[in-house]
């Protein structure tokens, strides 16, 4: 397997374990073109904690709609984030919300390129 922390620098903590167990058994390239293809998918948790803060000043649900969930940004947008307690609850949890987005992706990702070899 190819170095993780050369391929993907900018992971951290618990996403770097998540995509290390995923690319364990698998080749050089593989890995480089999952690198490639997931860098350019995964959200950063700093840019979910933004779009949050924009529910108290402006629209909220933006981070929602950001992270693909377009139920709950339409619930959080027509009701002010849930008279802004969801909205709140999202900047406490913003790091686990783009981890969870981000597993997601990670083996969407990894699927679609072992499918296309």
């Amino acid at each position: 397997m190819a170095d993780l922390y050369q391929l993907l620098p900018e992971l951290q903590g618990d996403e770097m374990i998540f995509v290390s167990g995923l690319l364990k058994n698998v080749d050089e390239e593989t890995a480089r073109r999952f690198a490639t293809v997931y860098r350019s998918r995964r959200k950063e948790p700093q840019t979910v904690l933004l779009m949050s803060l924009v529910g108290f000043v402006g629209v909220a649900g933006v981070h929602r709609f950001y992270l693909e969930h377009i139920g709950l940004g339409l619930l959080y947008l027509f009701t002010a984030g849930i008279c802004f307690i969801g909205t709140i609850i999202d900047l406490i949890n913003h790091k686990s919300l783009a981890f969870q987005y981000n597993q997601k992706k990670a083996q969407e990702v990894l699927y679609m390129i072992k499918g296309s070899v």
